[in-house]
């Protein structure tokens, strides 16, 4: 049976992840183009009786570099390791128009069989309209393409595992301008193989 921890985990895949918009000299802030909602995620916060620092895993995602093709360039908002202090990391990315978002987070369970656990309850609580569709990336690969109901935006979620990792990866986009099929297949055959390598550095 899963602990607490493990549910509480899983049901941090289904909250949208927080962006930090970068700060320019001076203090100011940039402000996102008005195409496309403000984009939103939860923050993490560490408190003065934290548990002990966790392994830093932020190497596994993905860079802006890779998320970058013919028609976007991307950028980095945000790199934080331990989502609310659970193993992993998440990052957040924008293109250049701020008219698309890409939130890349990845958790880590003590085993496979936790992290695939994990991954059928965060796909019975998301909060993405649109039916779990099976999808040849990872273990247990699901992609959600839909909508959320207080936000006018397109939204496609890529869940799948990779040995004791579980991946979300959030595309977000302007409303009716749906991100393709096979950006989203590319992008997460992508992470599962950056997990597979890194996690086989880690265990030497």
């Amino acid at each position: 049976m899963l602990s607490r921890s493990h549910f509480a985990a899983a049901a941090l895949l289904v909250v949208t992840v927080s962006a930090c918009a970068p700060t320019e000299p001076g203090g100011a802030t940039s402000a996102p183009a008005p195409t496309l909602p403000a984009f939103t995620a939860s923050s993490t916060t560490t408190s003065a009786s934290a548990a002990p620092a966790v392994a830093d895993y932020r190497d596994l995602l993905l860079t802006a570099g890779d998320l970058t093709d013919a028609d976007d360039t991307f950028v980095q908002r945000s790199r934080e390791p331990a989502p609310d202090g659970h193993p992993g990391a998440t990052a957040f990315f924008v293109n250049e128009e701020d008219t698309r978002a890409i939130i890349d987070t990845v958790l880590i369970y003590p085993d496979d069989a936790a992290a695939a656990a994990a991954l059928q309850q965060a796909v019975s609580t998301k909060k993405v309209s649109g039916d779990p569709q099976p999808t040849g990336v990872g273990q247990g690969g699901v992609v959600i393409r839909g909508t959320r109901p207080d936000e006018d935006k397109a939204v496609t979620l890529l869940l799948f595992t990779e040995g004791p990792a579980l991946v979300r990866l959030e595309f977000q986009s302007a409303d009716g301008d749906v991100t393709t099929d096979p950006f989203v297949t590319s992008i997460g055959k992508m992470q599962q193989i950056a997990l597979r390598v890194g996690l086989a550095d880690n265990e030497q």
